[in-house]
């Protein structure tokens, strides 16, 4: 019975989580063991009848995820129960016995993970390229569209929305570079044995090492223990963790951009079918971004374990086997759906520019105080002064509720320098967003180019 909500279908994709199940996993052992075999045999190791025969009965087909299960019991041992039913199927006392040769668990193992990271690296990286690739989309269609900027939860100067949506494609396409650097570390085979020597395989370990990462296309590690070092793991996994706080950065944003009393931007929403609340029928709740977030917190989760298989005992131990199983799984699946996730959401997203004007409005001018400051500052007022001007019509005006321009012109140490209409133009908002639209296109052009 599913009890995860991966294995239940709530979470990841069909490609993804294929490349985790339990029959993919196993496939991939096979591989690993057909691909020795074939190296094995080109150097005369073993018959090239026995590397064939190998070959044709390495497959789930054959050696099922059930007939190893069974073997399990026994041995209580993963890896020796699939060599023990691949031995039997190629006959035990024929091409069966070259099975696994010089071989110990982790050239396996190891080997097989690299095999699926790969490919999950492969589906992430397309993933990321998509989202950030709507967000420059995003980005140059709202360059204009000038919002209030929010510091402290609380309306700083103006920016633009395109602005924002930039900033975003800009992480986004860092996270995608820092993806590409650690794929070739992290994709890395190994076939050197029991503490890593390639003591069993002889003079020809090295050539045996090379011919089987030759066939499964990857890279062999440059020195490893029984294990490849796990510091290879530990970086995707805290890169993995760095994503999905991006996301969850993008989530949390819209989720307070569509509070009620805000209402700048929100998720899209099926207005036929979709249900926000089992009890409140108006409710049109951020149910994916809030999903985004709290999935990160699990992705976060996962980077102590991550780091705590690094230091192994001596050449190693098995402390690291059982939490990987959750863990490299999980980093991979979880980052999926949330990538998914955001890129729908970002897909489909309801942006309100009426309502970016009225929050504009709500502190009657107060948010272009900076400008008028700058602009006395220029006038000869000198910076501070001027700082201490706008604090004082700030407060006055908040308490009077009045609009800061009215508050200005009665000021004779403002109106000396700066005349009504001057005022005027600096207290309004379309006027005062400085680079915005050039850094959007700078930040569109670096994320294109990624």
């Amino acid at each position: 019975m599913p009890v995860c909500p991966i294995d239940t279908g709530r979470y990841g994709s069909k490609e993804m989580k294929e490349l985790f199940d339990e029959e993919g996993r196993l496939q991939r052992y096979l591989d690993v063991e057909a691909a020795l075999a074939y190296a094995l045999a080109e150097l005369g190791e073993i018959p090239k009848e026995a590397a064939e025969e190998i070959g044709r009965n390495a497959n789930t087909g054959k050696v099922t995820p059930e007939k190893v299960k069974e073997r399990e019991k026994k041995t209580h041992h993963d890896i020796m129960a699939m060599v023990e039913a691949l031995s039997e199927e190629c006959g035990p006392d024929g091409s069966g016995k070259y099975v696994h040769w010089g071989a110990t668990s982790y050239d396996i193992v190891d080997t097989s993970w690299a095999l699926i990271m790969r490919d999950g690296v492969d589906l992430l990286e397309a993933r990321i390229e998509s989202l950030k690739d709507l967000l420059c989309d995003l980005a140059l269609k709202y360059k204009d569209l000038v919002e209030v900027g929010r510091t402290h939860g609380q309306h700083a100067i103006p920016i633009t929305f395109g602005f924002k949506m930039a900033v975003y494609a800009a992480e986004a396409a860092r996270n995608l570079e820092r993806l590409r650097e650690l794929k070739p570390r992290l994709v890395a085979g190994k076939m050197s044995g029991a503490v890593g020597t390639m003591s069993s395989q002889g003079d020809k370990a090295l050539m045996v090492e090379r011919l089987v990462m030759e066939r499964l296309k990857l890279s062999p590690a440059v020195i490893t223990t029984q294990v490849v070092c796990r510091d290879r793991i530990a970086e995707f996994v805290c890169w993995a963790a760095i994503a999905a706080s991006g996301l969850d950065r993008i989530a949390t944003e819209i989720r307070n951009l569509q509070r009620t009393e805000i209402m700048e931007a929100a998720e899209g929403f099926e207005a036929k079918a979709q249900v926000g609340s089992s009890t409140m029928p108006h409710k049109q709740n951020p149910v994916d971004c809030e999903k985004v977030s709290g999935l990160a917190k699990v992705m976060r989760g996962l980077v102590v374990p991550a780091l705590e298989n690094v230091p192994l005992w001596h050449e190693r131990d098995l402390t690291d086997s059982s939490s990987e199983r959750f863990e490299i799984p999980m980093a991979f699946i979880i980052l999926d759906e949330m990538l998914i996730t955001t890129t729908k959401v970002m897909g489909g997203l309801r942006v309100f520019p009426e309502n970016m004007r009225r929050n504009l409005g709500l502190t009657k001018g107060m948010i272009l105080t900076e400008a008028v400051m700058m602009a006395l500052a220029k006038r000869g007022v000198g910076r501070q002064k001027a700082h201490e001007l706008m604090r004082q019509a700030s407060v006055k005006a908040f308490n009077e509720g009045k609009a800061i321009g009215d508050v200005l012109a009665e000021m004779p140490e403002v109106t000396a320098c700066l005349s009504r209409s001057e005022i005027e133009a600096l207290t309004n908002a379309e006027n005062y967003t400085g680079k915005a639209a050039e850094l959007v296109e700078r930040a569109v052009k670096y994320a294109k180019g990624v």
